[in-house]
């Protein structure tokens, strides 16, 4: 069959003509939910639950930074440059190590930490997703590379969903040259249909909401 044929199979399929105009797209339409912070809390933490994450409500900062230290126990880890990381403690715990500036020496130490420890930049209630836009503050490698995962976040970044992301951030690439939504530990079921986690990223995730 010809290209021209094949063409012209879509284009009837569509309802469409050789020649025709593109028909503008129509408007944007963002639904921000309505719900107090109390309700937002705890969506994303029942949905991270959901996906077999690990979720921990701190009310303060030395909370958070209890628990942190607690899911260590003794391990190497790597933290963001963050600065709620900071605020929170969290950089001065025992095996934690940061600050670190340059590409060679953050990807030396995140392919041998056990932990990676991040902030992030905003978290989303219905899906219990994470998200973080990569800058100097936030190195993708930290949340990427380590088998385990734990993400502290202030109570205020907390979002609805992701329509009120678009309303926040309508073009996250003038940002950040990348966005990445972390929804839950790694897992993919490409090989016979059976669910394995930890293939193409942390296998253990713990969200740690503070505030």
């Amino acid at each position: 069959m010809s290209r021209e044929a094949i063409l012209n199979k879509v284009r009837t399929a569509l309802g469409r003509s050789a020649g025709q105009p593109i028909a503008e797209p129509p408007p944007v339409r963002l639904r921000v939910a309505e719900m107090d912070s109390e309700t937002r809390v705890a969506s994303m933490l029942r949905a991270v639950e959901a996906l077999a994450g690990k979720t921990r409500r701190a009310a303060t900062a030395e909370d958070a930074r209890a628990y942190v230290g607690a899911v260590l126990d003794g391990r190497t880890a790597v933290a963001s440059n963050a600065p709620f990381l900071r605020e929170c403690g969290i950089v001065d715990l025992a095996g934690v190590q940061s600050g670190f500036t340059g590409a060679a020496a953050l990807r030396a130490i995140c392919a041998t930490a056990e932990v990676g420890i991040t902030s992030a930049d905003y978290a989303l209630a219905d899906t219990g997703t994470l998200v973080m836009l990569a800058s100097p503050a936030e190195a993708r490698l930290i949340s990427l590379l380590p088998p385990v995962h734990i993400a502290v976040v202030p109570v205020e970044r907390v979002l609805s969903g992701l329509d009120e992301l678009f309303t926040i951030l309508p073009d996250p690439a003038a940002e950040t040259s990348s966005m990445v939504l972390i929804t839950g530990p790694s897992r993919t079921a490409d090989i016979e249909q059976i669910l394995v986690r930890g293939v193409h990223g942390p296998g253990e995730l713990h969200v740690v909401v503070v505030g």
